[in-house]
């Protein structure tokens, strides 16, 4: 059984500033508790990457973007310049989000064309990971392992749980979903709600490869064990 030290669990942890008030100071004080922790990466606003991109070089944090946030629905053509232009800010991952609605609404394809052309522009840049959003506080078990397919269809390397500006956080059993259904061939990622590292702890020992915070990455780290 894996023993999840505060290294180990920083090492999945996706540090989010995502509010819409944050201010450029603020990025950069995120962008040094990213480094200071050693996380993952920082994941921020579009306008926000290319300073990001620029206060974590050469930190080995990675800088990380959100597309089409938080609501999803923006056309599918937007997304994809909004990740193109991203990832020339120097986005190095891509949290997009599903059209939740279209997808509620059953128009499948929309879902998976939005997702392709996200993961089209990643593709490009070679090295680009694509994490889809489903927001999973709207949909039923059976809604959360459709989504998941449609994802890895669509050639995106993650699901993730939630934006943390829906009606709901992650929960264990949409979690379970989603390791469960496409566990074996992509990415899992925990969002929202996470503020401790008791929950933490629970969701990686569930199976998941990424973790979604924000105000909660500091306390939850401290409270790991060191070794």
């Amino acid at each position: 059984m894996t023993t999840w030290t505060r290294d180990k669990v920083a090492a999945t942890i996706d540090h989010a500033a995502l509010k819409a008030n944050i201010t450029d100071q603020e990025i950069v004080e995120n962008c040094d508790l990213g480094k200071e922790y050693k996380v993952a990466s920082v994941c921020v606003r579009p306008s926000d990457m290319r300073l990001v991109a620029k206060e974590l070089a050469g930190s080995g944090v990675l800088p990380s973007m959100v597309v089409g946030f938080p609501h999803g629905d923006s056309k599918p053509e937007v997304k994809a310049l909004e990740a193109k232009l991203g990832i020339e800010d120097g986005a190095k991952e891509l949290d997009m989000v599903m059209n939740v609605g279209k997808f509620l609404s059953g128009d499948e394809e929309w879902v998976r064309r939005d997702i392709e052309a996200v993961v089209a522009e990643a593709k490009k840049a070679g090295d680009v990971e694509v994490k889809v959003i489903l927001e999973t506080c709207y949909l039923s078990p059976e809604q959360i392992a459709r989504a998941c397919e449609i994802s890895r269809e669509a050639g995106a390397d993650y699901v993730k749980t939630s934006t943390g500006f829906g009606d709901g956080p992650a929960t264990p059993e949409a979690i379970d979903v989603m390791i469960k259904t496409v566990g074996d061939t992509m990415g899992v990622k925990a969002s929202a709600g996470i503020r401790d590292y008791e929950t933490a702890r629970g969701y990686l020992e569930q199976g998941c490869k990424r973790l979604g915070t924000g105000g909660g990455t500091k306390p939850l780290l401290d409270q790991a064990p060191k070794a």
